[in-house]
C-alpha cells in the first residue's frame, strides 16, 4: 500500500497530537497522587509493583505490624517513609565469604 508524503505527514501529526494528550494526562495523574502532610501515600497496587511481592505477603507484613498502614474510605494506604523504613529494616546483614581453600 502506497501513501503519499502529505498523507504520511497528516498521520504523523495526528499521532503527535495524541501523544501530547497522553503526556498531559500523565502529568495530571501524577499531580493527583494522594499526599498527606506533603508525603506521598501509596496504595496496595503501588506496593505490590514496587516490592514485587504477592498480595498475601503484603497482608502478612500488615498483620505482623512490620508495615504500618492507614485506611481511608475502606482503602489501604502506606506512607512512603514507612515503606522506605520497612525496606531498610528488611535488609539482612551482608554475607561475608571466607576463603576455605586458597
Amino acid at each position: 500500500m502506497d501513501i503519499d508524503k502529505m498523507e504520511f505527514r497528516s498521520w504523523m501529526e495526528r499521532i503527535a497530537t495524541r501523544l501530547d494528550i497522553l503526556s498531559e494526562s500523565l502529568k495530571e495523574t501524577q499531580l493527583q497522587k494522594m499526599n498527606v502532610d506533603g508525603e506521598e501515600l501509596l496504595d496496595n497496587q503501588d506496593l505490590l509493583q514496587m516490592l514485587k511481592i504477592s498480595q498475601r505477603s503484603l497482608q502478612r507484613y500488615r498483620t505482623s505490624g512490620r508495615l504500618p498502614y492507614y485506611t481511608i474510605s475502606g482503602k489501604l494506604y502506606y506512607k512512603s517513609s514507612d515503606v522506605h523504613q520497612f525496606i531498610r529494616d528488611s535488609f539482612n546483614n551482608p554475607v561475608r565469604r571466607t576463603e576455605v581453600n586458597k
